[in-house]
């Protein structure tokens, strides 16, 4: 007997909100029927709740990071494993490409990405079902359009991840409605596309109480991001597929580049004017809320109190090195030291010292050993406390600038994407780029994502959207890595198992 996929467990629950000033503080509710549920626009934002819920898996205190980084980062060139990391097998065998499609890691990843998309559908459902008087039509279309998006985003992810995945459009409430076989690839694009698309209308900003939740600035983003993916994908049309990814992002507005990166990662500038989505951490524990982190110590390493599960790769630190002491600072590219410690006078400046009111020598002994500064807390305080809580930069508009560039590029329009770059590059203090060419162009675009976005795993997709994961991997030393077993990872087998459409 088939066990009852795990996924369903999901698809007969709703979450409660329990703190207007956490929209994400949830619980389960003892029964959900028709009758107790679904009633008003309290409600609904409850049943919206839930699905924000599941972004980026469980967000409590280690699983969090044990779940989104190995599945996500460890595949990377510019990341590998820290010592403790080794201690866990099933992380190892993501990096070193030796997986099983029993994977535990993945398997969580699939499964709570289907949670967000149950529940998703669950709104979208009963949204219409809410008498009229007990929610405005205006909330009721805001709730659905971001039931939408969250619904597109969960798929994206998945296949971003999967060449092929079942595609759920309503919400199941019963096993009997689980079979369902694996979709194509275009007819997947075309679904995540137009949830995006409904997203749109949603508004430009948010109050400070509905800090975090989607906006249209975000349902822009993802769909020039899907867009530009398809491009790559489908050539017949990817003429059709940059254009369309260019109109999306020339929507994106609003936003600018925050001058210290390091801010948007250490807890001290939420929801700033670049952050576009940010999945939203908390310290609060009031009501039941889960939504704080280990993540420093997952990030940091042993010298800075962490367990030292993730580390940059000499790869990354040479890029970051290759143009030189160039940057308007006197020192390398700027996001090198807003992004990772290391050996260098920056960072053991006496007078001024920098890594938690000590030099980088104070900490590591003399040692040459880069760290991730990245997703590390702001100051000694926040260093040394047990939980941490910075919001997880899910879309900024870095991305959406350099994104454009390469789908003007790739359009032909090489002249426009320059000016784009070279406004990412003056963030980083870095003289404006060298080159016209579609080529020089597409190579700096290469080199900009490279530096911009560590531990903001996008690396991986970039690299197979360019299809240049073989030549990465294996110039970084991982020469197992085959694209055509490991671009994708395998359906997880519990799925295989508790689905009748797939073999």
């Amino acid at each position: 007997m088939k066990y009852i996929k795990y996924t369903a467990i999901a698809l007969i629950l709703a979450l409660s909100v329990t703190s207007c000033e956490d929209f994400l503080t949830v619980q389960s509710p003892d029964e959900l029927t028709s009758d107790s549920f679904w009633r008003d626009k309290s409600d609904a934002e409850a049943g919206l709740a839930a699905a924000y819920s599941k972004l980026e898996a469980s967000t409590d205190t280690w699983e969090f990071p044990e779940v989104f980084f190995p599945v996500e980062a460890y595949r990377e060139d510019i990341i590998k494993p820290g010592a403790d990391a080794y201690n866990y097998p099933n992380w190892i065998e993501l990096a070193n490409f030796t997986y099983t499609n029993g994977n535990s890691q993945f398997t969580t990843y699939w499964r709570d990405n289907y949670y967000g998309i149950n529940y998703s559908n669950q709104v979208i459902e009963n949204l219409p079902e809410i008498p009229a008087g007990m929610i405005s039509e205006e909330d009721r279309a805001m709730i659905r359009n971001e039931a939408f998006f969250l619904r597109g985003y969960y798929h994206m992810k998945l296949l971003l991840n999967w060449e092929q995945i079942v595609i759920r459009d309503k919400y199941i409430t019963s096993t009997d409605e689980l079979d369902k076989p694996l979709a194509s690839r275009s007819e997947a694009w075309d679904f995540i596309i137009e949830d995006f698309t409904k997203a749109t209308s949603l508004p430009a900003g948010r109050t400070s109480e509905t800090s975090g939740r989607v906006t249209k600035g975000a349902a822009y983003a993802f769909l020039g991001w899907a867009h530009l993916t398809r491009a790559y994908e489908e050539t017949d049309k990817k003429e059709s597929s940059l254009n369309a990814a260019i109109s999306a992002l020339d929507n994106v507005t609003g936003y600018e580049l925050v001058k210290d990166l390091s801010t948007l990662f250490d807890g001290s500038n939420k929801n700033s004017k670049e952050g576009i989505f940010e999945l939203q951490l908390t310290l609060n524990t009031a009501n039941g809320a889960r939504y704080r982190t280990q993540l420093h110590r997952f990030i940091g390493c042993s010298e800075l109190l962490g367990w030292e599960e993730i580390l940059p790769t000499e790869q990354l630190m040479e890029a970051y090195m290759k143009e030189g002491k160039i940057a308007a600072t006197g020192g390398y590219d700027s996001r090198l030291y807003q992004t990772i410690f290391f050996n260098d006078e920056y960072f053991n400046d006496a007078e001024t010292p920098r890594v938690y009111d000590q030099t980088y020598d104070d900490w590591f002994d003399g040692a040459d050993k880069p760290a991730f500064r990245k997703y590390m807390p702001a100051d000694n305080a926040g260093l040394r406390t047990s939980y941490f809580a910075p919001n997880i930069m899910l879309m900024r508009y870095a991305n959406v600038l350099l994104m454009k560039a390469e789908a003007l590029n790739e359009a032909g329009r090489a002249p426009e994407a320059v000016p784009i770059i070279n406004e990412v590059r003056k963030r980083a203090d870095m003289p404006e780029m060298k080159g016209s060419s579609q080529q020089e162009v597409r190579e700096q675009i290469e080199h900009e994502r490279m530096l911009e976005f560590p531990l903001e795993n996008t690396r991986f997709y970039d690299l197979r959207r360019w299809g240049k994961t073989r030549e990465a991997l294996h110039a970084a030393g991982r020469t197992n890595f085959d694209p055509a077993k490991h671009n994708f990872y395998p359906i997880p087998i519990q799925e295989i198992n508790t689905n009748n459409e797939i073999n």
